[in-house]
């Protein structure tokens, strides 16, 4: 299985196809995504890439972080787990 990385400090006008082509430069990417804005579908400048291997994924964090992409500087490492939300959720009851 692949290692997830995080890119984050995309211009606004990243795609996913543009994601792709910079990070198939350090190997082979499974997937990724520009995360974007729910109600204007624009960039929120930040998104994921799983590249298919350690190694590679490796190369693109010391390759691609700082990387000069559409006039900005990228970071590029390694994604974290998503925490568990908190709060919500529980209640109901009472219905017989």
């Amino acid at each position: 299985m692949g290692r997830k990385l995080y890119v984050g400090n995309l211009p606004y006008s990243a795609d996913q196809q543009s994601l792709e082509e910079t990070f198939s430069q350090c190997g082979t990417v499974d997937s990724c995504n520009v995360i974007t804005d729910r109600d204007t579908g624009q960039s929120r400048g930040f998104g994921f890439v799983e590249m298919s291997s350690d190694g590679e994924a490796q190369k693109a964090i010391q390759e691609l972080n700082g990387f000069n992409m559409g006039g900005r500087e990228i970071r590029v490492n390694e994604a974290k787990p998503k925490a568990p939300r908190s709060g919500g959720g529980g209640g109901g009851g009472g219905r017989w």
